[in-house]
């Protein structure tokens, strides 16, 4: 479904029932309603900034529409209600419940914005993705919104580009729905960013494959319903030699052998998963058998885009408590902000963060008309991890004794934040792919 233009007089025309299918499906339409969606579409055409999008208006965004903001305010509204009110409670307990949220978000369509409307989507381009990425920030945790990226943008964008139309129906729809919690099984104890060298196997006997391995730090692994694994299923070449399959996680032989205990992203469950002798039919393969290192890597473009618009909106945030906290609080008779080396600091933080936000909007541009943004994305993951090391350290040392407690958010930040260094591909990785596409690598 495409969008359309709205008019001013939008608000009006969705109240006595003139606009069925302007925005979005019906069904959708209602879902955004729900939350304040429909009335917040009229109101977007004002110039007040967004919260955590710069200085940005509707009027002079770069990516954005009226739209956008439409689908961030009712966002927002759902953050608000049921789930930063009991984050505190969750973070203590090292784990939320992914049902009840992942349901609550799936009925309001924020779980496939830019997927099928036939499987539950929205329908929209990957801008719409961002921009919950990017609303999603405001969470007052890194756990909460990882979970949903998990769901969203690393376990189903193969399954919604390359499944089978069956496959699609039985785990793609339900997860959109909110019905099913997805985890992504890639990451081995000896292969983490180094996707080529799992050993996790998949033998095909008759109709189905037999599974042995494990699969490491797998993220909603403890409450998943099921995982997309990555598995060898030939002896073949290792970039040819893998496929995704979608995996039932209450099959016989599926064991979680521990929740892994993390110093962040408290909330959010990790698991460490074994395989015995699993049986999965052979039609749970999504696409073609042996292709699954490329889809991974198609994945991993939208992951690595996500994971940065998440990340900008809580580094704005950071900083902006930071100006509150400092402004208030006194060093020899004078607030902490009003020193230059405090100040000076945090304006270069806040232009770093714009930097970043404008490589996202235009490599997310770009994404849209087809084109290949493994670099701009990697890009964008290496800036990102970085800057959030630096700007968490900065924030964390101006908030002083009150920064080394659990207390503040900034303080979260600094153990959440330093993840995205690490996971989906660590900087050294990054880095390696940028000099590939810049053909920098020894020849061999």
């Amino acid at each position: 479904m495409r969008i359309v233009h709205i008019t001013l007089s939008t608000e009006m025309a969705l109240r006595t029932g003139a606009l069925h299918l302007n925005l979005f499906s019906s069904r959708h339409l209602h879902k955004l309603t729900c939350f304040g969606g429909a009335r917040s579409l009229s109101e977007h055409t004002s110039s007040k900034p967004a919260a955590g999008s710069g200085s940005e208006t509707t009027g002079d965004h770069l990516l954005y529409t009226q739209e956008h903001f439409a689908l961030k305010k009712s966002l927002r509204k759902i953050i608000d209600q049921e789930i930063n009110p009991y984050v505190d409670q969750w973070e203590a307990e090292g784990l939320f419940p992914a049902h009840r949220i992942f349901k609550i978000l799936g009925s309001a369509g924020f779980l496939g914005v830019n997927r099928p409307v036939e499987y539950g989507g929205l329908g929209l381009d990957y801008s719409y993705s961002v921009a919950v990425a990017e609303e999603l920030g405001n969470i007052r945790c890194g756990g909460i919104p990882m979970a949903i990226g998990v769901q969203t943008d690393m376990a189903t964008p193969a399954l919604s580009r390359f499944g089978s139309d069956e496959l699609k129906t039985e785990f793609l729809l339900p997860t959109i729905m909110g019905d099913k919690v997805a985890c992504l099984g890639v990451s081995e104890v000896g292969a983490g960013s180094d996707v080529s060298s799992i050993l996790t196997k998949a033998v095909k006997k008759g109709d189905e494959y037999v599974i042995n391995g494990g699969k490491m730090w797998t993220t909603n692994g403890t409450q998943a319903d099921w995982m997309c694994l990555l598995a060898n299923t030939s002896e073949g070449p290792p970039h040819r030699n893998k496929s995704l399959i979608c995996l039932p996680m209450n099959l016989p032989g599926v064991h979680i052998a521990r929740k892994i205990d993390k110093i962040g992203m408290r909330s959010s469950d990790t698991a460490e998963i074994f395989f015995d002798d699993v049986r999965v039919p052979c039609k749970n393969v999504i696409g073609q058998e042996g292709m699954g290192f490329t889809y991974q890597m198609l994945q991993f473009q939208e992951e690595r885009l996500w994971a940065v618009a998440n990340i900008l909106t809580m580094m704005d945030n950071i900083i902006q408590e930071t100006i509150d906290y400092t402004r208030q609080r006194k060093i020899f008779k004078m607030p902490v902000l009003y020193h230059q080396s405090v100040h000076f600091k945090l304006a270069e933080l806040q232009t770093e963060v714009e930097l970043l936000r404008s490589l996202l909007y235009n490599a997310t541009a770009l994404y849209i008309k087809g084109n290949d943004m493994t670099k701009l994305a990697s890009m964008a993951k290496l800036k990102a991890g970085r800057l959030a090391r630096e700007l968490g350290d900065s924030c964390l040392q101006f908030w002083g004794g009150m920064g080394f407690t659990s207390d503040v958010l900034v303080s979260r930040f600094y153990r959440d934040s330093r993840l995205l260094s690490i996971g989906g591909g660590a900087d050294e990785v990054m880095l390696g792919i940028i000099c590939k596409y810049m053909d920098m690598l020894p020849k061999k």
